[in-house]
């Protein structure tokens, strides 16, 4: 959900929406698809609905957090921080990548690679035949790798 909705929270918001309309409308499932599927295809839903009211959900209060929490999150006395930076330089670059992609591409980039559904789950989920999720995610990852070289340069090799 965090690849339709940028407001993380309205991402808690439709996410727990998701979990009590499955909750309340369980009879319904009917083993067509995986249970996991079954739940996506929920939550997609309901991120449409809010998408199209507009509605944003209040943000979550800051809490307050000692220096010390603050320095153990923030890696001190790692023994590399060059690269926890690097990292954090390539998932920025990453993530900046997967913006400049399309929504449809974002979701199934995210349901396959992020949530680890099965192409047949992601297929239920998208309401698309399995050879049709297969070609989308396929140009997906190329718009992705695309995007990243541009993004980072030419040295980006997949792996």
């Amino acid at each position: 959900m965090r690849t339709r909705l940028a407001d993380p929270s309205a991402v808690d918001d439709v996410v727990q929406d998701a979990f009590l309309a499955a909750w309340r409308d369980s009879a319904g499932y009917r083993g067509e698809a995986s249970p996991r599927a079954w739940l996506f295809t929920i939550a997609r839903r309901i991120a449409d609905r809010h998408d199209q009211r507009g509605r944003r959900a209040r943000s979550a209060p800051t809490e307050d957090v000692t220096l010390a929490q603050l320095a153990e999150a923030a890696g001190h006395g790692t023994p590399d921080p060059e690269r926890l930076v690097q990292r954090a330089e390539a998932q920025a670059a990453l993530t900046r990548a997967l913006g400049t992609l399309s929504a449809i591409d974002r979701e199934i980039i995210a349901l396959r690679d992020r949530a680890g559904l099965t192409g047949p789950e992601a297929a239920a989920a998208l309401g698309l035949s399995l050879a049709n999720t297969k070609i989308r995610l396929h140009r997906a990852r190329l718009r992705l790798m695309a995007a990243l070289r541009e993004e980072v340069g030419d040295d980006v090799h997949p792996g």
